[in-house]
């Protein structure tokens, strides 16, 4: 019966989809096509700039060399060498590592992880088609333009975003490895700023690049292009566990649970706590090394399953309680250019939108919340409401305006 339920689902989904796109108006159709040319040119470029060439053995570096000659090939400080090497950062970075009692196996190692760390540059540009398209679809594509509310149930299908999805674990996750990506964009600027990398320009142009692809549109870059994201939302739409999903995790717990976990890394990270300048706590919870197929740790291999294996149950488990960028973008919610909004002059408070949203996030709209929980832009919410009283669009733009066009407000739901 389970499996009939699902068959039919899928079914569907997909004839959603088919309706969706008959629905176009000709302006939509030629927005898509010029934003999947626009889209595939970026992320080419992207690819034709990676280079798979990095191995710590084709470098020559030896336990015969001393830190200072082998941190700058790296990438990365002395102190962070040193630290990689599990030896106190102020040791001699003169000395040859072997007589730092340092092995071969030791420092191959040290040196496969940092470089697994370095950028790929070519990933910032899938980032960008990623982005594009997301932001795209949300505020232009998703519902058609000629399509009145009783038509809801075809705006936005999940088949795009699904896609999306795809394009992002499997390109920007494993075919591309795990850097850059968000949660590293925060954890190196700190990184940066205690000696663990020599550009800490470099490293915070790389945080505000991720800043502004989740204000462009309302957190975006997490909700449609970072991979363990993606990941952990393919789990979650697998149609199983329907009634585990119904309890949502209160938003109080999870936002307290990741603001202590990022201020007690920082208080380790400088010192502060341990006596340890340079520990960096989130190396050991790295969800990312998943898409390096180096699990090294039992920490991470724990961390990789428990948010794998909770996404059947609870939504983003890893984004909503530790991932510090989840924490920076959701306070940069607040600058987002575009976003999910609510006519509250429409807005009967029914509650399909808050039965429909995975997380806290369409909760506390409604009800005007000081503190909203994220909203990972997944449009859930944007094909449900009876009295078309959300939309999804820039900020400047009040959703009643939106609401006051002849083809939408003049078809009400039916009672």
């Amino acid at each position: 019966m389970e499996q009939w339920k699902d068959h039919v689902l899928i079914t569907d989904k997909r004839m959603r989809t088919f309706q969706w796109f008959s629905l176009l108006s000709g302006r939509q159709r030629i927005i898509l096509l010029i934003t999947t040319f626009i889209a595939l040119s970026v992320a080419a470029l992207g690819f034709l700039g990676h280079d798979e060439s990095q191995q710590g053995d084709a470098l020559g570096f030896s336990t015969d060399m001393p830190i200072s000659r082998i941190a700058p090939g790296l990438g990365v400080t002395g102190k962070a060498l040193a630290r990689e090497l599990m030896l106190p950062i102020d040791v001699s970075k003169s000395r040859p590592l072997k007589e730092l009692k340092v092995s071969d196996k030791e420092l191959s190692h040290a040196v496969d992880h940092l470089l697994s760390h370095k950028d790929s540059p070519g990933k910032y540009y899938l980032f960008v088609a990623l982005v594009l398209v997301g932001a795209v679809y949300l505020n232009m594509l998703g519902r058609p333009d000629a399509s009145g509310v009783k038509q809801r149930k075809s705006w936005y299908p999940r088949s795009p975003y699904i896609v999306v999805l795809l394009v992002s674990v499997l390109f920007a996750g494993f075919y591309l490895g795990k850097s850059p990506n968000p949660m590293e964009g925060v954890v190196k600027v700190f990184k940066s700023m205690v000696g663990l990398y020599p550009d800490s320009m470099v490293k915070a142009a790389a945080l505000l690049f991720f800043i502004a692809l989740a204000v462009v549109g309302n957190k975006v870059v997490c909700g449609w292009a970072c991979p363990f994201g993606a990941f952990q939302e393919l789990i979650y739409s697998i149609p199983v566990l329907r009634r585990a999903k119904k309890h949502k995790l209160p938003f109080a717990l999870t936002n307290t649970i990741r603001a202590a976990l990022f201020l007690s890394a920082l208080l380790i990270l400088f010192g502060i706590v341990g006596g340890r300048t340079g520990l960096v706590l989130y190396h050991f919870i790295n969800p990312f090394d998943l898409f390096d197929l180096d699990l090294g740790t039992t920490s991470i291999r724990a961390t990789v399953v428990a948010a794998s294996v909770g996404s059947f149950f609870t939504y983003r488990p890893f984004c909503q309680i530790i991932c510090p960028f989840g924490l920076v973008s959701w306070v940069c919610e607040r600058f987002s250019i575009t976003r999910v909004q609510i006519d509250k002059d429409r807005c009967v408070q029914c509650g399909a939108c808050i039965k429909a949203c995975p997380s806290d996030a369409a909760k506390g709209r409604v009800y005007g919340a000081s503190i909203p929980a994220d909203c990972f832009s997944c449009a859930r919410c944007l094909n449900v409401c009876p009295e078309d009283a959300i939309t999804y669009g820039p900020v400047r733009v009040h959703p009643a305006n939106r609401a006051q066009k002849p083809a939408r407000s003049s078809q009400k739901e039916g009672k």
